[in-house]
């Protein structure tokens, strides 16, 4: 299930410290202005809603990080989220199989990362869009989510990763205001 807030810059930051975990509160508190906080925070709370609905939970979720980096339910180990922010929103992807998100914003693309990150073919498609900066993040937010689904991460060479998501299944969803994936196994 994916669970969406595209008005974290509304959310009431005094409010969401009071119910997240010490955990959460404690990292949302690090970042420097309000917007990463509400982001940081706004995506939590997506997680604690997502966990109520679906599973019953109603305790804040305590995480844990693998050494890679990607965070889990330190109690749940069988039910897999993936948290992802950008502008004013936030997304969270819950499933009970390992799973993969992004989201993103339209923004100013510049051509030194499509060329960077973008293999030749995707670069003709985005050259040839009536839309090139969707279609930049049509293609980045699928290789964010594949990369986040695999725990690999950002990596050098972002070019080839979507012809290494052959086991996987991508969805991509494009609203007005932002286009999000998400990836899992098949």
């Amino acid at each position: 299930m994916v669970y969406v807030n595209d008005r974290t810059d509304q959310l009431d930051i005094a409010a969401a410290l009071d119910i997240v975990s010490v955990q959460r509160r404690e990292q949302a508190l690090r970042f420097r202005f309000d917007a990463g906080r509400r982001l940081s925070l706004s995506a939590y709370l997506l997680l604690m809603e997502g966990l109520e609905k679906e599973y019953g939970i109603t305790e804040p979720p305590l995480l844990g990080y693998s050494p890679e980096g990607k965070p889990f339910l330190a109690h749940y180990p069988d039910i897999h989220f993936n948290l992802s922010h950008s502008g004013t929103v936030a997304l969270c992807a819950i499933s009970d199989q390992p799973v993969g998100a992004d989201v993103e914003v339209p923004r100013k693309i510049s051509p030194d990362l499509i060329c960077y990150t973008m293999s030749d073919e995707e670069q003709q498609q985005i050259n040839t869009s009536p839309d090139p900066i969707m279609q930049f993040l049509y293609f980045w937010t699928r290789k964010e989510a594949f990369l986040k689904l695999s725990s690999k991460g950002i990596r050098n060479d972002m070019r080839r990763v979507l012809e290494e998501s052959g086991d996987c299944h991508l969805e991509t969803i494009q609203t007005d205001h932002y286009i999000y994936s998400i990836a899992n196994y098949k």
